[in-house]
């Protein structure tokens, strides 16, 4: 990582080493077996799997797989370990393995998240879990946002960088929504709405024609601003200016990606700044959070914490560092 040579003459060397064994838990995709025994195996460390069982057999055949590979290189096949049984007394001796794991990874959804963070008494990274937000300012280009917002949204419903809950200023609502929330419903998304946007929804319906999707709207709830849907839904919130819209996001938001659509580059600062996530965008898609587009290569997961990894986190959070140091028989007065 880096070197000096300190006032006493001893030489520091600052370098990178492995976090020890990994614990990945995670549900449903396969390719995360492959993705965490490739980044532990980079990285110098032990990776211990427990995969859903809905790809048991999948996970199963790459865990085996890998493991001839490790052997044809020399290191031990058991750096990578599957955990095949039933149930889950596995998964609980796994998040209580302190002094065999250092630290437990999980990959899924909102439940398998707070489980591993209550439950664990190894250190856990958050990752995933993504209540995102797109905020239109009046300043915005109207093409430019419902760009964003539909790809945001529509590129793929059931990921974490997903936008979840469109907030719109309102001054702009009844100008804005009408098309935007149409372009939604041509793409299947159901529409749970405040007031205002209601009202700029029946404007939308009224503009619509014979042969395009029936716009589905009902009121917000309390609870639609706290949802990850991982679905064609989407929450549309009015809100009063910049500030209601970032208060909004700290409240509701998992720390994951946020964006503003705006002309105004004091008000795109102010949000880049005021709110509190691992990835805030200025004019563009939150689809963009993802290790490869980073440029950090595959990634082990999305961290929405802000201890030891944030963000899209890969290879180099695999790891932590120590001092070397190097004396000629240095001794401190």
């Amino acid at each position: 990582v880096g070197g000096r040579t300190l006032a006493s003459g001893i030489r520091l060397t600052q370098v990178r080493v492995p976090l020890g064994v990994i614990g990945m838990i995670y549900e449903a995709r396969p390719n995360v077996t492959a993705d965490a025994i490739c980044l532990a195996m980079r990285t110098g460390n032990a990776v211990v799997l427990r995969g859903g069982s809905a790809a048991r057999e999948s996970c199963k055949a790459i865990v085996e797989a890998c493991r001839v590979g490790i052997a044809a290189t020399g290191l031990p096949k058991d750096a990578a370990c599957l955990l095949e049984s039933e149930g889950h007394e596995q998964t609980i001796e796994l998040m209580h393995a302190d002094g065999l794991v250092d630290l437990i990874i999980p990959r899924g959804g909102h439940s398998l998240i707070r489980t591993c963070v209550e439950q664990s008494s190894v250190p856990v990274i958050q990752t995933g879990e993504g209540n995102c937000h797109v905020y239109v300012h009046e300043s915005a280009d109207f093409d430019m946002a419902r760009e964003i917002l539909v790809n945001a949204k529509c590129r793929r419903f059931g990921v974490c960088n997903a936008c979840e809950t469109l907030l719109v200023d309102a001054s702009i609502a009844a100008d804005f929504l009408p098309k935007a929330l149409s372009e939604l419903a041509d793409r299947g998304v159901a529409i749970h709405a405040d007031e205002l946007a209601c009202e700029a929804a029946l404007a939308a319906g009224a503009l619509r024609g014979q042969g395009q999707s029936a716009l589905r709207v009902d009121r917000a709830s309390e609870q639609d601003w706290e949802t990850e849907y991982l679905g064609p839904e989407i929450a549309v919130k009015c809100v009063a200016g910049a500030d209601e819209a970032i208060a909004h996001v700290n409240r509701y938001g998992t720390m994951h990606s946020e964006a503003i659509v705006a002309e105004d580059t004091d008000a795109c600062e102010r949000f880049l700044d005021a709110v509190d996530a691992s990835a805030v965008y200025a004019n563009a898609s939150t689809r963009f959070t993802d290790g490869g587009e980073f440029g950090l290569g595959a990634e082990i997961g999305i961290s929405t914490q802000k201890l030891h990894a944030r963000g899209p986190f890969a290879a180099e959070a695999l790891t932590t560092y120590k001092y070397k140091l190097r004396g000629t028989g240095q001794v401190r007065p």
